[in-house]
């Protein structure tokens, strides 16, 4: 297996296809192939690096005849290895399910039956623009945009970037987790020291304790040499802990202790070593719900949370989304070698009312997909839709009429002349179930996360969902 190619995972339930793809990309990419969700899992705990790419399709076991499988496995790679570039390749490819797997943060989705050459200079090109992309996060740890919210995270990070303490960094996928961690470094005293990132997702429990604290020499089939772990290895510096809600209960243990006195053991070993880095950790989850619930440690999640940052959504950041939009349009445009793409009017506002569910990371691939398809040119607001979650679409069709007012009250007047019997009490209760089942819908059932959507308490969202199903069944 040659360590020079890059590492491409190729999911598909047929036989044919995989054999056919994995002769056709060989020469190019380190192939794996893998035929379900849990094949997927197993497979990744076995590679020593992640993959950079990822060919997806939709319809697999155990339910081939729906995409659902799929777009789990969309958001488990990006968990697994946020930098990822993601294709959907499936034949499950009507509008609706196009659109949700780009909302998911797949970059492009590819119909079959596909031409494979045209196929492997897709995904060589996307190699090409990760390559820029790593290059640019290298040189560059800098948070966009001036809206309040982003203003005050920057204040917290300036606050906590030199206390020794462990940071907790909570927010949705895609918002800039990581960012923000390298960020708290880089205006750290610990700046000119080791700044290591680990994905927990993406270490198996069995091998966690060794990667994590190191091996000695025969602690156990294949440790043919004395080896440091993350915490050795990141010394008086900074250790990144993402997705820190995937740690298995053993290991929370194990860091538990490390987080209480510093102290910790190589596998294998009886000495006590100390660690002297600053933890800082990120998750998706709702950790006190996961505490609640038994599945995450309530001490450990109070050593971790000594200071906390939320990285707010991409809708709560007002018109951010235009400086982010102008930031990537620069970027892609000069990477892929053409003139940025404009707005027209109603496209702008369709950018403005649009909820990003997927957060910067979708943002990001809108820009990347509209850039290679209209790049120089000026994009409509239908074109625009055509690139979105179709989750928004009543949202961007009748945006200018939620933000006027008079516009309402038209509407309003129109219903009331042209119906009879108008209770406004069902009018309120139909309202209120489209919003709250169009916020579960992006939050994927998250329902921590779609009352954060809803601007809610979490436990009044409870409430209302079953007062809804209550009245249904009246």
């Amino acid at each position: 297996m040659s360590i020079d190619k890059p590492k491409l995972i190729l999911v598909d339930d047929d036989p044919l296809i995989t054999d056919t793809l994995h002769f056709v990309l060989d020469d190019d990419f380190d192939v794996s192939v893998a035929e379900s969700r849990s094949q997927v899992k197993s497979l990744l705990r076995q590679l020593e690096s992640p993959p950079q790419v990822a060919l997806v399709d939709l319809g697999l076991p155990p339910n081939p005849h729906r995409p659902d499988e799929g777009f789990k496995l969309i958001g488990e790679l990006l968990a697994y290895a946020p930098a990822i570039k993601i294709f959907v390749l499936s034949g499950q490819n009507n509008d609706t399910n196009v659109r949700h797997a780009l909302a998911l943060g797949a970059l492009e989705f590819v119909a079959k039956p596909c031409d494979v050459n045209q196929l492997r200079t897709i995904l060589i090109n996307a190699l090409r623009l990760q390559d820029a992309e790593s290059i640019a996060d290298g040189i560059s740890h800098k948070l966009i945009g001036k809206s309040l919210a982003l203003q005050g995270l920057r204040t917290q990070i300036s606050q906590f970037a030199n206390s020794g303490f462990p940071v907790l960094i909570e927010g949705e996928s895609g918002t800039g987790k990581e960012l923000v961690a390298s960020c708290l470094h880089d205006q750290s005293s610990r700046s000119h020291r080791s700044y290591l990132s680990l994905n927990c997702a993406a270490i198996s429990p069995a091998l966690a304790e060794s990667i994590l604290f190191g091996h000695a020499k025969g602690a156990f089939t294949g440790a043919v040499g004395n080896t440091t772990g993350y915490f050795e290895d990141a010394g008086e510096g900074t250790l990144f802990l993402d997705e820190i809600g995937e740690l298995a209960a053993e290991m929370q243990a194990k860091l538990l202790r490390v987080l209480e006195n510093g102290e910790y053991q190589r596998v294998g070993e009886t000495q006590i070593r100390y660690s002297h880095a600053r933890i800082v950790a990120a998750t998706n989850r709702d950790l006190r719900e996961e505490v609640r619930t038994g599945r995450f440690r309530a001490d450990l999640y109070h050593r971790l949370s000594v200071f906390t940052l939320k990285v707010p959504a991409l809708r709560e950041l007002d018109d951010d989304r235009f400086l982010l939009l102008a930031h990537f349009q620069k970027f892609y445009s000069t990477e892929i070698r053409c003139e940025p793409f404009t707005l027209d009017k109603e496209a702008h506002q369709g950018w403005k009312a649009y909820p990003f569910p997927g957060n910067v990371r979708e943002l990001r691939n809108v820009v990347i997909r509209l850039t290679a398809k209209y790049g120089g040119k000026v994009v409509t607001r239908q074109q625009l839709i055509s690139e979105l979650d179709p989750v928004a679409d009543d949202l961007l069709k009748d945006s200018a009429m939620l933000e006027d007012p008079r516009a309402m009250i038209d509407f309003a007047q129109h219903h009331l002349q042209s119906q009879a019997n108008v209770s406004l009490n069902n009018i309120l209760k139909q309202w209120e179930k489209a919003y709250t089942v169009a916020a579960l819908n992006i939050a994927q059932g998250n329902v921590s996360r779609a009352a954060r959507i809803l601007n809610v308490n979490r436990t009044t969202l409870h409430g209302r969902m079953q007062l809804l199903t209550d009245s249904e069944a009246e």
